[in-house]
């Protein structure tokens, strides 16, 4: 009997081995009734069976050997479907994998008892076999982490949504207690710590929903007017200047810096650039800051002094989480991670680039935005 008829001839033995294995890795919170997921492999087994019975060129399996072949992520397939089902039942990628080899083990050894003597043939089958329980397992686990990576930036909107209004309630707690102050009250220092704290912790909320708002495929929000760049650069500078009271700004501006863009989010993203240089640059080096005016773009430049990123890490440093920093104590303190992918988010959102360029001069960021 073929590998192909066996499998369509034994699925209900086949699924009922492979529910045993499936209960004893399913997470404690989600053992239940298994019929949806059994229809799930019923379907994956059919495939299996359908792939192994289509004639196939030596062009064609060397395609479906890159994934040439596999299903849309957002197909109706049974791998799919139950890629989709593991990631909302809580199972590790691990579990995953592992519930694709007990089925390949499985099938195979059912084959081999019933089968007796091999042939050339057959073995042409097990490598069919290989390459199509592979493409499943790939297909699955692809949706599997597509939903897993959604549930988590789902979780993150959510925490930074709710988190914003006990801090919002202590602020202003903390500012009633300042307004009342007096000369001789004590706890002055205490209620201006309790203010910072809480304005560094709207700062990492709003980046955290700013994460989630760009991952979840909204992307950053903006709101266009005619804004001046020389206006909002000037307002950043001076606001990082009494942070950073011993550190030296440049800024050179050429042109007309005037565009439609969104004030607010330009702004962001200038602060999170200046930051960044204010955090990483050579502390008794000058930051320098460039705004030139062209004919239909405006381009702005941050450089600063210090030890160059290696080639290798310019590109992820745009990731999110990623810290330039090598020491975490340092980096935990000033952010999550993630200036950097909220500056390429905000231009992105206005149809602009941004680049990085770092050498033993120093390093410069240089954001490209359409009037």
């Amino acid at each position: 009997m073929s590998l192909s008829h066996f499998i369509l001839h034994s699925s209900e033995r086949i699924i009922s081995e492979w529910e045993v294995f499936a209960r004893s890795c399913t997470p404690a919170a989600n053992v239940m009734d298994l019929r949806q997921r059994r229809d799930h492999l019923a379907g994956m087994l059919k495939t299996i069976a359908r792939d192994l019975e289509t004639p196939q060129t030596k062009r064609e399996q060397a395609e479906k050997s890159i994934g040439g072949d596999d299903a849309h992520v957002n197909s109706d397939t049974a791998a799919n479907a139950h890629g989709m089902d593991r990631a909302a039942s809580g199972f590790t990628p691990v579990q995953m994998v592992s519930e694709f080899r007990a089925l390949r083990a499985s099938i195979l050894r059912l084959w081999s008892e019933a089968q007796g003597e091999f042939s050339r043939e057959h073995l042409d089958e097990v490598t069919r076999f290989n390459e199509a329980i592979d493409q499943q397992m790939v297909e699955s686990i692809t949706r599997y982490t597509l939903d897993v990576d959604r549930l988590k930036d789902v979780f993150l909107g959510i925490l930074g949504h709710d988190l914003r209004n006990p801090v919002a309630a202590i602020m202003t707690w903390a500012s009633v207690m300042k307004a009342n102050e007096r000369p001789e009250w004590r706890e002055s220092k205490a209620v201006a710590d309790i203010q910072s704290s809480c304005a560094r912790m709207d700062r990492l909320i709003g980046d955290l929903l700013d994460l989630t708002r760009s991952r979840l495929g909204a992307g950053i929000p903006i709101v266009r007017s005619d804004e001046d760049l020389r206006v909002a650069c000037r307002h950043v500078i001076d606001e990082l200047a009494a942070l950073y009271p011993d550190r030296v700004v440049t800024v050179e501006v050429t042109g007309d810096l005037r565009g439609h863009w969104d004030g607010a989010r330009i702004a962001q993203a200038m602060s999170n650039l200046l930051g960044n240089a204010f955090q990483h640059g050579a502390p008794d080096g000058p930051i320098q800051v460039a705004l030139r005016g062209e004919t239909d773009r405006v381009v702005l430049s941050v450089h600063n002094q210090g030890e160059p990123i290696p080639k290798r890490h310019l590109q992820a440093i745009f990731d999110p989480f990623r810290q330039l920093d090598p020491d975490p104590a340092v980096s935990s303190q000033a952010s999550l991670g993630l200036g950097l992918y909220i500056v390429q988010a905000i231009v992105t959102a206005h149809g602009g680039s941004i680049e990085a360029e770092s050498t033993d001069d120093g390093t410069t960021f240089t954001m490209r935005l359409p009037r």
